[in-house]
C-alpha cells in the first residue's frame, strides 16, 4: 500500500509492505485510514495557526491548565524539557510569535500515528512526513538532502526500527529562532538526528539547530541519538555511530 495525502501543510507519504491476504489488506487500509484521520485531527487540534484550536485557545489564556487534553498536557512537558535542556534555546514562547509548540507536535503527532500502524499489525513500513521519517520492519534507505542543491543528497542512512528528522534553512530560510537571543538561527545549514522515535528526533534536531554548533555537541551527547550536521562553514560532523551507508555530494559540493 502505498498512500500520499496534504497534511498539516506538507505532504505525508505512507508505504505498507507487508500484506499477505484480502483480510490483511482490509486492516491496513483501515490503519492507514486511521493515520491520516489522526493527523488532520492533530492539525485542528494543535495548529496556532487556527484560531479555534486548542493551542490558540491556550496560547491566548481561554484554557487554563486544568482544562488542557492529556495530548497538550504532554506536549507542554515536552516543550518545557528541550527549553530547560538547551538553556533557552529552544523555545515554544517566543515574544512576539505567540505560543507555537509545531516544532515539538509535528515528531510526535507521525510517531503516534506510527504505533497506530504497529498496533494494526503492519510489520513494515515507511511513513516520511515532509522529509522526516519513522519507519518499521526495514531494512529502509533515507536520504539525507543536500543543504543547499536539492536534487542532491549529502549521506544515505540505513534504518530497521527508528526515525529521523531534520532541520534546515532550505525550505523556509531562516524560521527557527534562537530563544536565547530572539534573532535566526544561523550556525548550521542542516542537522539531521537519528532516534528511536520521530517524537525525540524531530524535537532534538530543532532544538540543535536553535543551539548552533554546539547543538551539534550537544545532540551527539544524549543517549541514542546519532547526528549529521553541515554547518555555516560547510564543514560536516557525523557521529560514529551514524548509519550511513553512501555519500552522495559533499556538502560542499
Amino acid at each position: 500500500m502505498h498512500r500520499v495525502e496534504q497534511v498539516m501543510g506538507f505532504p505525508v507519504s505512507l508505504r505498507v509492505d507487508d500484506i499477505e491476504g484480502s483480510d490483511a489488506i482490509d486492516v491496513v487500509s483501515e490503519a492507514g485510514d486511521a493515520v491520516f484521520a489522526w493527523l488532520r485531527e492533530v492539525d485542528e487540534r494543535f495548529s496556532p495557526f487556527k484560531p479555534g484550536s486548542e493551542v490558540s485557545r491556550y496560547g491566548r489564556g481561554e484554557l487554563p491548565v486544568s482544562r488542557l487534553s492529556a495530548d497538550l498536557v504532554e506536549i507542554l512537558g515536552l516543550c518545557e524539557r528541550y527549553r530547560v535542556a538547551t538553556g533557552g534555546a529552544f523555545d515554544a514562547r517566543l515574544p512576539g510569535r505567540g505560543f507555537d509548540p509545531c516544532a515539538i507536535v509535528k515528531g510526535w503527532s507521525v510517531q503516534r500515528a506510527a504505533e497506530r500502524l504497529t498496533a494494526a499489525g503492519a510489520g513494515r513500513f515507511c511513513l516520511n512526513a515532509g522529509g522526516d521519517v519513522v519507519v518499521g520492519g526495514g531494512p529502509w534507505r533515507v536520504g539525507i538532502r543536500h543543504p543547499e542543491i536539492a536534487d542532491k543528497v549529502c549521506t544515505v542512512l540505513e534504518l530497521t526500527d527508528g526515525a529521523v528528522a531534520t532541520s534546515a534553512r532550505y525550505e523556509r530560510g531562516d524560521h527557527i529562532v534562537d530563544g536565547r537571543t530572539g534573532l535566526a538561527a544561523t550556525g548550521l545549514l542542516s542537522v539531521s538526528v537519528v532516534a528511536s522515535t520521530l517524537t525525540e528526533a524531530d524535537a532534538v534536531a530543532t532544538a540543535a539547530f536553535a543551539m548552533g554548533r554546539d547543538g551539534v555537541d550537544w545532540a551527539a551527547g544524549l543517549a541514542g541519538c546519532e547526528v549529521y550536521a553541515v554547518d555555516a562553514e560547510r564543514s560536516v560532523v557525523r557521529t560514529a555511530g551514524l548509519p550511513s551507508v553512501g555519500a552522495g555530494a559533499g556538502a560542499g559540493a
